[in-house]
Parts: structure tokens; C-alpha cells; sequence
């Protein structure tokens, strides 16, 4: 383990990066360590009192990676439970179900070490940590960065008494539980479940099926190489499978899930792609009412990428709604400030407080939505999720659409556009009304806003464009595509220049 630590795999929200190069077993070896370390001086427990749950995704990196990470926690002091190949969320829940670990007593789990590089493509991977039930947020992630730089860089001399391992899995009492929670809801529903050969297939379409539901299975076995489609459903051209599979079983809806199972996409009746904000919109719709009932207002939280008409319906249907930063740790870290009941994002993460544990759980927001549709066909057996779509309040907005443009750049390029406009509102068809600068620069326009902001775990931007009619949303895009491609070719001259 000698290979040298490149500190750009440390994100704002996890360890990112290509195997092999900025992530390596040695990184993760390290990053044990110093996860300990941190985990003692936190809890004021001494190593040996430490436990931590392990889990890891289906690319071909995970194994050896997830070895070197116990390696660092064992000869660190601590011990671990090893949930072995399973979804994100798994790992998660292990911290907060009281479950069995094949253990000879009870002990609490200080946090959860999760290998995985969600839906990027195979040659990537990384890690995502937790830590008294919540995940690392940035300040948290660079004091790990920091101690693993310092242990890495000092004589590599392993404890004296090497921390437990045992092995479990708790797939099983996960799908228990849930039965238990949603019994047999999904009875005379049909769902295709698309798992894109990653961690999905281990869990949803089995839990589906105890629910009642009548289930297609679509690439449930997991395979690292992804060989029919790329696990990511916020990428729509990934859902043309489920898509066609739907509308050819005459489907009620289909589920697809990402790499790591924490993001969730859905296709309804007619084979079409229901946006993430949408997604929220009609789960915060269902959880609004129980609060109206008891005279409570229930608070929410989503991402500056989501629509201002999800928003406002959610505060004209008597919920509260926050924007905020995009990632999975910084919406955590808000949901519970806030003490909302749900939050999410357009990519899929959809997070439960309500009546669950507020984290990212793909497969259980699977459970929720079909929940709902059986609720509604109860009331009308006739009910199509489809035209329930269509009869909520929506603008013209644009795909998501995702730029190139490397990191050097990219903070650069922002602050110029942000000088102009504050310098010049008129720079698009209509008059900037407001800049929001939660998460890089939302434009908020009479009609609808345009964003453009930095992706934390890739060399892109993000923009989304909204507005009452589709040419107005294309002519802020046009323009805002027209205002960067100036800059970043600027950029790039002056740096051959140079």
C-alpha cells in the first residue's frame, strides 16, 4: 500500500474518483484509520468499542476496496460488521433498526462506511460515510481528509489488538420489516422493477412481491460491467427499456433504481418518465394530508434544480417548503434542521422522515408509491397514475442538461456570471427578478427561472430552465449555453497561453 493519496477524491459529500487512480484501496485503507480516530475523539470511546457496518455496491472495485476498509478499521481497534454486497440504504438502516448481527450481544453501531460510486460509470468508485446516524456533511469529510493525510504520512504500525469482524446479512429482516410496516399493499397492482444489474434486484423485487404486487423483473442480477443500461434513472435515455416494458405488460407503473439503490425513477402507465420533482410533489401531496388533519404543518425540503410551481403547490396545499443546496448530505443536514418529514431531489433521492428514519432509501420510496396508487385504485378501480399526472399545476421545463467544463474552471465561470448579472438584469428575454445563490446561481424570472451550478462530483455544470411557455424556457437556455461557452473558451486559450 504505498501508492500516493490524491486528495481531490475527497468531495463535499463523499470519496469520489476513478479506481485506480484517485481512489485506491491504499486511500481507503487510510481513510479507515482516520475514521476511527475521528469516531474516538468524537464519542470518547476507545477503539475497541467502536462498530462499524461495511457494505459495498456491484462494480468490480468494490471487493477489494471494502477489504482494504475493514483492514484500516480492524488494525485501527475497531470492529465490523460486513453486510457485504447490498443497496446503499441497507447499510443505513443497519444504524437504526434494532436488528440481529449475528452477534453474541447487542452493540451500537457508530456509523456506516458504504463502497460505492452510485451512478457513475464502472471504472469509478468511491465511499460514503456516516456517523452518529447521519451522513458526514463537507466540514466533517475535510477533518477525515485531514486525518488520513496525517496517518498516512506516519509509520504505518497496526494495534496491537486487531478489532472484530463478523459477517451478516440483513437483507432478510429488512424485507420483513417492511412487510410487516406495509402488509399487502400492492395486491392487484402490476410493477415492472428495472434494477440496472446493481444492488436493486437483491431487494426490491422480492419485497414487491410480498406486498402483493404482480412483478416484471428487469436485469435483477448484479453485474459490475452495467451490460444493458447505465444505472442512473435521472438519465432518461437509461429508462428506454422499463419504458417499453410498461406499456407492453400494460404495467400500472415501473420502478427503476441507480447504482447503489438510493435513487429512485418512475415511469407511469403510458411508458413516461415522472420527473423528480414531480415525484416529490405527488409524495408530499399524500403526506400533507394526515398533518392538515391534526391542525399540523409538515415541512419540506428539496434542491434549487426543482421546479418553483412544486414549491408553490406544496405551500397552497398547506405544507411548508424550503430550498436548498443539491446532495444527498447537504439535504440531510437541512431536512433535519428543519425537522422536515420529507425531502428530495430531480435526481431520485427521496427521503422519508415520515414514518421512517429520513435517509435515501430507494426501495422503501418504491414501497410508498405504491401505496398511493393502491389508495387511489381503491377509491376508483379505474385510476391511471398517468392522468393523475396530468392534473397537476406544471410549466415547461427543460431536461436536465449537463455541461462539460473542468473543475479549474468552474468556479471561475460562476463568478463571472454572477458580476453580470447583478450588473445587467436584462441579459435574458425577460428581466431577472431575484439570484438566488444557495447552490450556484438561480435566476428567477416573472415567469420561471434558469440554474446553472457546479456538479460536486463531476467536471460538469447542471442547468435547468423553466418558464409558462416551452420558447421561453428554450430561449433561457440558449442564451445562458451562449453566455458559457464564451467564457470556458476564454478560459481555455488563456490557459494554453500560459
Amino acid at each position: 500500500m504505498n501508492d500516493k493519496i490524491k486528495e481531490e477524491a475527497f468531495g463535499k459529500n463523499d470519496i469520489r474518483g476513478i479506481f485506480g487512480d484517485t481512489v485506491t484501496p491504499t486511500l481507503f485503507y487510510f481513510t479507515a484509520k482516520a475514521y476511527v480516530k475521528y469516531a474516538c475523539e468524537q464519542t470518547g470511546k476507545n477503539a475497541k468499542d467502536i462498530w462499524v457496518t461495511v457494505v459495498r455496491d456491484a462494480r468490480h472495485s468494490s471487493e477489494d476496496l471494502a477489504k482494504a476498509l475493514i483492514k484500516g478499521l480492524t488494525t485501527a481497534g475497531a470492529n465490523v460488521v460486513d453486510l457485504g454486497l447490498a443497496p446503499t440504504p441497507i447499510g443505513y438502516y443497519s444504524e437504526f433498526a434494532s436488528l440481529d448481527f449475528n452477534l453474541p450481544k447487542k452493540v451500537d453501531i457508530t456509523g456506516t462506511l458504504i463502497v460505492t460510486a452510485s451512478h457513475n460509470p464502472p471504472e469509478y468508485n468511491g465511499l460514503k460515510m456516516t456517523f452518529n446516524k447521519a451522513s458526514m456533511n463537507e466540514a466533517q469529510i475535510q477533518e477525515i481528509k485531514k486525518l488520513t493525510l496525517e496517518i498516512a504520512n506516519q509509520p504505518d504500525k497496526n494495534a496491537f489488538c486487531y478489532g472484530l469482524t463478523r459477517k451478516a446479512d440483513i437483507i432478510p429482516q429488512y424485507i420483513e420489516n417492511m412487510t410487516k410496516s406495509f402488509a399487502k399493499i400492492g395486491t392487484g397492482l402490476k410493477v415492472v422493477v428495472d434494477s440496472a444489474n446493481a444492488t436493486g434486484g437483491l431487494v426490491g423485487p422480492e419485497l414487491y412481491r410480498e406486498l402483493g404486487c404482480d412483478v416484471v423483473e428487469m436485469y435483477s442480477e448484479p453485474d459490475g460491467d452495467f451490460p444493458h443500461h447505465h444505472p442512473n434513472p435521472s438519465d432518461e435515455s437509461t429508462l428506454d427499456d422499463i419504458k417499453a416494458k410498461v406499456v407492453e405488460t400494460n404495467a400500472d407503473f415501473g420502478i427503476a433504481f441507480d447504482g447503489d439503490s438510493d435513487r429512485i425513477g418512475v415511469v407511469d402507465d403510458k411508458g413516461r418518465a415522472i420527473p423528480g420533482d414531480k415525484l416529490l410533489l405527488i409524495f408530499a401531496l399524500d403526506v400533507i394530508e394526515p398533518f392538515k388533519l391534526r391542525g399540523e404543518v409538515a415541512t419540506f425540503v428539496s434542491e434549487v434544480k426543482c421546479s418553483q410551481i412544486m414549491y408553490d403547490t406544496i405551500n397552497a396545499s398547506g405544507g411548508r417548503a424550503i430550498m436548498w443546496k443539491t446532495g444527498h448530505g447537504f439535504i440531510k443536514s437541512k431536512m433535519k434542521e428543519e425537522n422536515a418529514v420529507l425531502a428530495g431531489e430531480m435526481s431520485g433521492h427521496i427521503f422519508f422522515k415520515d414514518r421512517y428514519y429520513g435517509f435515501d432509501d430507494a426501495v422503501y420510496a418504491g414501497c410508498r408509491f405504491i401505496e398511493i396508487v393502491a389508495k387511489h385504485k381503491k377509491d376508483n378501480p379505474e385510476f391511471k397514475i398517468s392522468e393523475f399526472i396530468d392534473s397537476l399545476p406544471w410549466a415547461s421545463a427543460s431536461k436536465e442538461v449537463r455541461y462539460k467544463c473542468p473543475n479549474e474552471f468552474k468556479m471561475i465561470i460562476l463568478t463571472e456570471l454572477a458580476e453580470l448579472f447583478e450588473k445587467d438584469k436584462n441579459v435574458f428575454c425577460n428581466p431577472i427578478k431575484d439570484i438566488i445563490t444557495i447552490d450556484g446561481l438561480r435566476l428567477v424570472f416573472p415567469d420561471g427561472f434558469a440554474l446553472i451550478r457546479a456538479s460536486n462530483t463531476e467536471p460538469v455544470f447542471t442547468m435547468r430552465f423553466e418558464a409558462k411557455t416551452e420558447e421561453n424556457s428554450k430561449k433561457y437556455k440558449d442564451k445562458m449555453l451562449e453566455l458559457v461557452d464564451g467564457m470556458l473558451e476564454k478560459l481555455q486559450v488563456e490557459n494554453v497561453k500560459n
